[in-house]
């Protein structure tokens, strides 16, 4: 006759068994790499493979081991990613993967939950014991040097696309801006005279952010919203408007064309569209 913890033991062994089982399974057709990476190679274009230094834009799906979807660059408004390969922080980390893919290459991972997530709380999605799987697909792949050469030869004709577009603008309106060496332009309506906005202290600030056809994205004087308080020079906001606004004393009035370059870049950001010339009327209010 079984004791209870007999019962017990044989339970928690079945247990055991089926979840490796169940493992098993899951890993069946892969490949482990030595920190424990599992992969599948799905279409291997033959091309040379990626390194630590090298830049990879692929298409990422991230899904549960059930096949939910957690993040998908396929998604509406989301587009391909681009990052650098770095050297793997933890057992099982998809940087070991991506130097086993070269352009036109395509993959499944399965990331161990336990160690990507080791030493910190686990995220709703991710089980103990259980993998996150993530298919990619390499668009390209460039060296660094590569990549900074392309890099500087795109924002020279975008740049250039942008003064044509800001100068159209300005004539067809009958305005005449200023222009500062970093390529912003402003109207100054009044420069305030308030305490000057400098780099480190918060500003207060109404906003009002415009396409080019005049139709508005967002502003401060909405219902419901109310000014803008940020640490102006910390990276908190887009380059043309933080330098907009550290030409103002408080009480000062400013107009800003914002090339591409200094606002959301060649990447859309919600309702910008990429490489967007965007113009915001300002007012700085407070600075403390």
């Amino acid at each position: 006759m079984r004791t209870k913890s007999g019962v017990a033991g044989f339970f928690a062994l079945l247990l055991l068994t089926a979840n490796t089982f169940a493992q098993s399974k899951l890993t069946d057709g892969y490949q482990r790499t030595s920190r424990g990476l599992y992969y599948k190679i799905i279409v291997d274009g033959k091309k040379p493979k990626g390194k630590q230094g090298d830049l990879l834009k692929m298409n990422l799906e991230y899904l549960t081991q059930k096949d939910s979807v957690l993040f998908s660059t396929y998604q509406e408004e989301m587009g391909p990613v681009q990052f650098t390969i770095s050297a793997p922080t933890f057992n099982g980390d998809p940087m070991e993967g991506f130097t086993l893919l070269g352009e036109g290459d395509s993959a499944i991972f399965l990331m161990q939950s336990d160690s990507a997530y080791k030493g910190q709380e686990m995220p709703p999605f991710a089980k103990p014991g259980e993998f996150v799987k993530i298919h990619v697909n390499v668009l390209s792949m460039m060296t660094q040097a590569e990549f900074e050469k392309k890099k500087a030869e795109e924002t020279k004709v975008q740049s250039e696309k942008d003064v044509t577009i800001i100068e159209s603008y300005l004539l067809s309106k009958g305005l005449k801006a200023q222009k500062t060496s970093s390529g912003l332009y402003y109207i100054l309506e009044k420069q305030g005279d308030g305490a000057r906005a400098e780099s480190g202290k918060t500003v207060t600030v109404n906003y009002t952010g415009k396409f080019l056809d005049g139709k508005v994205f967002d502003s401060s004087l909405s219902p419901g919203h109310s000014p803008l308080e940020f640490k102006l020079g910390a990276g908190q906001m887009i380059k043309g408007f933080d330098e907009g606004i550290n030409m103002l004393n408080v009480g000062g009035k400013a107009t800003l064309i914002i090339p591409s370059s200094l606002a959301w870049g060649n990447r859309a950001q919600g309702a910008i569209p990429a490489n967007a010339v965007v113009v915001f009327d300002v007012e700085l209010m407070g600075v403390e």
